[in-house]
């Protein structure tokens, strides 16, 4: 399969090199995306869609897309244009987004989003991430197009919900799912309109690619199919 990984914010397809090992010697072709930045201008999450349905097309046939965090509402953006074309969406610790969700709000500085360290996130979120991953990895952050983590995404093709969606959750199961989601209100029903969804807990925080990535990335070799 040709396997799409879209990054979540302040990463680019560098963030996927640990894994795209496993992909390839499972005979996977993965595509690890560096998604359009600042230089390219004022730009919203419906372009950074854009990008990841441009390569789609590129590619041509049924691909697999795997979107980490924000970029998950990337991926199912891109499924909603192209849902002929999507085998699979995997997302990665998140959800998928309703119309009209946005990934969170940030404080804008001179056009962008900057990386705002590691201690601005839950405990939980980082906790697996030790001294040396946390340096290493703040070294290779992007800063993100101002408007892009709080632009709405437009999702308007019924067909996205026949799509097959795997979820590989940080701590959730298939069974605590459901009950986080009811406070969620359109997030839940997005997600109980879904005709095939499956949800696998990692045991990590939220970045298993930096935190654990031989167990992460024998997950998400099972879920490409």
């Amino acid at each position: 399969m040709d396997v799409i990984l879209v990054p979540g914010l302040w990463l680019d397809a560098s963030s996927w090199d640990d894994i795209t090992p496993a992909l390839e010697a499972a005979d996977h072709r993965p595509h690890p995306l560096t998604l359009p930045g600042p230089a390219v201008g004022d730009l919203v999450v419906d372009d950074w869609v854009d990008a990841v349905v441009a390569e789609i097309d590129r590619i041509g046939g049924r691909v697999i897309l795997v979107g980490h965090s924000g970029g998950g509402n990337v991926v199912w953006g891109a499924a909603d244009r192209r849902p002929d074309q999507v085998a699979r969406v995997i997302l990665v610790d998140t959800i998928v987004p309703h119309p009209g969700a946005m990934i969170s709000e940030f404080p804008i500085e001179d056009g962008v989003v900057h990386f705002p360290g590691w201690d601005f996130f839950d405990e939980d979120d980082v906790a697996d991430l030790d001294p040396q991953t946390r340096e290493r990895t703040a070294q290779q952050v992007v800063d993100v197009p101002g408007r892009v983590p709080s632009s709405r995404i437009t999702l308007s093709d019924e067909r996205r919900f026949t799509v097959p969606v795997t979820i590989l959750s940080g701590q959730l199961d298939a069974e605590a799912l459901p009950r986080v989601l009811a406070e969620w209100g359109a997030y839940a029903e997005e997600v109980d309109r879904l005709d095939s969804l499956e949800v696998v807990r990692l045991g990590s925080g939220h970045w298993p690619q930096f935190s654990q990535p031989q167990r992460f990335a024998e997950k998400l070799v099972a879920a490409v199919r």
